[in-house]
């Protein structure tokens, strides 16, 4: 237990020495999201968007990778994706994306907004519009959200569809026999 926590406050020196996580970051830590709310010389407090802190020892964020989402820049890229149907015209479905994204307050015009095709799907083709904020303190649901709401609008507006899937179920007489009509000859 003695040698813990001599390794956690040795690891703390470092930390605070190197300064390689700051007071504001947002990090991932053991799949753990949150900001960087206090450094002191055996743990980091690290608090996510839904109010929730872990209390992570220096020991761990020496010898864990430590991703770190705004060390050299504040702004963070989110992406919000949608499926349409294959009848759907894709060049203006990708441009109400990045329409829609530009739209928002808290998104950055540079770098712009970009939308693209991921993958040709079951249903449907799945598209993403990728998109910068630089306040990542303020939250990313609520702007994720926002764009959302704001694409289904769009969508709805130009008659473009985002499919669900569609099941056929068939019942097969398991006895051999053939229904056919009744009649006698």
């Amino acid at each position: 237990c003695l040698q813990k926590s001599a390794s956690n406050y040795v690891s703390g020196f470092i930390i605070l020495l190197d300064r390689s996580i700051r007071i504001g970051d947002f990090v991932t830590i053991d799949q753990f999201y949150g900001q960087v709310m206090n450094i002191t010389t055996r743990y980091v407090v690290l608090r996510s968007q839904d109010g929730r802190e872990a209390i992570v020892p220096n020991e761990t964020l020496i010898t864990s990778t430590v991703v770190s989402h705004t060390h050299s820049d504040r702004r963070l890229r989110l992406a919000t994706q949608v499926q349409v149907s294959y009848d759907t015209d894709i060049e203006r479905a990708l441009a109400i994306l990045c329409e829609s994204a530009r739209r928002q307050d808290r998104v950055l015009a540079d770098p712009p907004p970009v939308a693209l095709i991921l993958r040709f799907a079951d249903s449907g083709i799945d598209l993403e519009v990728g998109y910068w904020i630089d306040d990542p303190e303020s939250g990313r649901a609520n702007v994720q959200s926002a764009l959302s709401l704001e694409v289904l609008r769009q969508f709805r507006q130009n008659n473009i569809e985002i499919p669900f899937p569609h099941r056929e179920i068939r019942i097969v007489d398991g006895s051999g026999s053939k229904s056919a009509g009744t009649g006698s000859s």
